[in-house]
């Protein structure tokens, strides 16, 4: 029998069980302002949906890599494509471009074209310095951390602030080497 090769984010996508999309960006929505009501400080709860967002991409990426039958990527660049084109496909429906690399391979863009986390949304005033999609950076760190990859994800565009797109900057910091918890009998 033939090996199964990698599957693509939108036969995933359609394969899987899913969650009426408006009642998963309401119950994020209740999650962002019940942080905002508990912590009251804006920048206190970017963290806090950076580390939810972490919490969630290290578990994330066991049902990734099972479900989309991708094999190690070979570099970065690579990852980086794995998770716009079927990542995000995978998981929340929306396609993603990656762009602006660095002449060194180690920093890019992921463009999302659409965002359901941000339907049914208006920032007030108060809130402006709210990065209101911070769980998808925490996922993202977390999942690439979980495959050897220390990365620094940030968002450097956002329509929710008047920007003209949803962009999250991708930098790898370090590739970890694999350690394994045993030694191998000799």
């Amino acid at each position: 029998m033939a090996p199964v090769g990698p599957r693509s984010g939108d036969a995933i996508f359609s394969s899987i069980d899913r969650v009426n999309a408006e009642l998963f960006t309401l119950t994020y929505g209740a999650i962002v302002r019940q942080l905002l009501t508990d912590l009251e400080e804006v920048e206190e709860v970017n963290k806090q949906l950076d580390q939810m967002g972490y919490n969630i991409g290290i578990r994330l990426i066991d049902e990734f890599l099972a479900k989309s039958g991708v094999s190690r990527c070979v570099d970065f660049k690579e990852t980086a494509e794995m998770i716009a084109k079927v990542g995000f496909k995978m998981f929340l429906g929306v396609t993603a471009s990656v762009s602006s690399w660095d002449a060194d391979g180690t920093c890019c863009s992921i463009i999302l074209e659409d965002n359901p986390l941000v339907d049914f949304v208006e920032l007030p005033d108060t809130c402006q310095g709210l990065y209101y999609c911070n769980v998808l950076s925490g996922v993202i760190r977390g999942a690439l951390e979980m495959v050897s990859m220390k990365t620094e994800v940030t968002w450097t565009r956002d329509v929710l602030r008047g920007d003209d797109a949803y962009e999250l900057q991708v930098k790898l910091l370090k590739q970890v080497a694999e350690e394994y918890p045993y030694k191998d009998d000799e």
